[in-house]
């Protein structure tokens, strides 16, 4: 499946993370649309998705760093082939993919990488030999109002918590790359990170985009390297929207990946 660059470009800048919802199934239109691109958007052999219909056992009861998921009809496993030792941005990049497909849907999501019960949400799927839930997603249709974690999360309505730009960034100077790569690395930095902890560093060069992470820290038990692959398929889809097109090659920790251009 090709990334729809331009859709999935324009619900970087609409998502949010909610965790309340009114509690109402999704339309069948929407599970549908929303199933075949978990069915196709697989651009890993290690990394796969897979929207289950029931979500109340998955989250019942359960508290994360944020609050509590609240009313959220579905959920999406994001599964991963552990014997591949990029399988975490794998999954983070493909994940990310159908997290994008659902807001352009008009859903809510929440990834949720600690704070759900593994074996519940893999009695829904057949596993492979090798193969592990990394994280899961919450989706429905998002409650008018936010709960007070979510405002929290977003300075009660003011604006997303985002370091800037200059305390992420090294290598050549704003001026001498394209625009861009200006709005390619802005669409990273508004990608969802484990407790918003933001780890990603990158480093241009004329050709390249280098995402590391800050430190090998994997605090509260998520690898920083889910968030970066995330991060990843923001870049990506930004570069196709304005028609430049390249390939990752995955690297050794505290790099994550290049993308090449």
């Amino acid at each position: 499946m090709d990334i729809p660059y331009k859709r999935w470009y324009e619900a970087i800048f609409r998502r949010r993370s909610r965790r309340l919802y009114n509690g109402f199934p999704l339309e069948r239109e929407a599970f549908e649309k929303l199933t075949m691109v978990c069915n196709h958007f697989q651009p890993f052999n290690s990394a796969r998705a897979v929207l289950i219909e029931d979500a109340k056992s998955v989250f019942k009861g359960i508290i994360g760093a944020y609050g509590k998921i609240r009313g959220a009809p579905c959920f999406i496993s994001f599964i991963g082939d552990m014997r591949d030792k990029y399988v975490q941005e794998k999954a983070g990049y493909t994940g990310e993919g159908i997290i994008l497909e659902a807001t352009s849907l008009g859903l809510g999501t929440c990834w949720v990488g600690k704070s759900f019960d593994p074996k519940i949400a893999a009695s829904f799927i057949e596993l492979k030999e090798h193969e592990k839930i990394i994280a899961v997603a919450s989706v429905g249709y998002a409650s008018s109002e936010e709960s007070f974690e979510e405002r929290l999360l977003t300075g009660f309505g003011k604006t997303h918590h985002r370091k800037p730009l200059e305390k992420l960034v090294k290598g050549i100077k704003e001026s001498e790359f394209g625009e861009w790569i200006k709005e390619a690395l802005l669409s990273a930095q508004l990608a969802p990170s484990a407790v918003n902890r933001q780890p990603w560093r990158f480093f241009i060069e004329k050709n390249s985009i280098t995402i590391s992470v800050d430190n090998l820290n994997d605090s509260y038990g998520i690898s920083k390297r889910l968030d970066c692959g995330i991060a990843m398929l923001h870049i990506e889809v930004t570069a196709l929207y304005f028609g430049v097109k390249g390939r990752w090659d995955f690297l050794e920790l505290p790099n994550v990946a290049r993308f090449n251009f």
